[in-house]
């Protein structure tokens, strides 16, 4: 009877377990940027909430890491989003064309020639909101691996004479869900 009872136990737990493996759904996922990782000393790193089949939202965080980036003059940006994904057809797929929109909020120094003073060079800190859209494409295969391709553009709320009016948004990046 306890050899009988045993069995039962176990084939409960193994259907138990088996079916919970099969409704495991990835919904967290981590990228890197490679092309800023190659353009120079910068990072930016992104997390994203698979919310279903057709949204995600999350953040991306922007580091320079060099301090005479020609290039960047942020020296760190936090970039809150929002996606809407289109032409998808798989439950919580989060793949394929999307739409996003981003704000930003961007902290950096911005040198520049100063011609009246007998061409010293300048630097001013700022610190800029801003609001903008981007267009994506990703790919996810089955094990996890992500592959995006995103470019959009954000411009600055306000009035700040230091910072740039605009910043473009973009990379390649590679990352996995989870």
């Amino acid at each position: 009877m306890k050899a009988k009872l045993l069995t039962i136990l176990l084939c409960v737990t193994f259907v138990t377990f088996s079916q919970e493996n099969e409704d495991n759904i990835r919904t967290h996922e981590l990228r890197l940027d490679g092309l800023k990782l190659l353009a120079g000393p910068i990072a930016e790193a992104s997390y994203e909430f698979v919310k279903n089949e057709n949204s995600g939202y999350g953040v991306s965080i922007f580091v320079n890491l060099g301090s005479d980036s020609p290039v960047w003059v942020e020296n760190f940006s936090i970039t809150p989003f929002y996606r809407y994904y289109f032409f998808n057809k798989e439950d919580y797929g989060a793949k394929g064309f999307f739409v996003e929109g981003f704000g930003k909020l961007s902290f950096g120094d911005n040198s520049y020639e100063n011609i009246n003073y007998n061409n010293d060079r300048d630097e001013e800190n700022f610190t800029d909101l801003s609001l903008g859209m981007a267009l994506g494409q990703k790919w996810v295969n089955k094990n996890g691996f992500v592959f995006e391709l995103l470019l959009g553009v954000s411009r600055t709320l306000g009035t700040n004479s230091a910072g740039p009016e605009a910043y473009l948004r973009g990379g390649l990046s590679v990352g996995y869900r989870f």
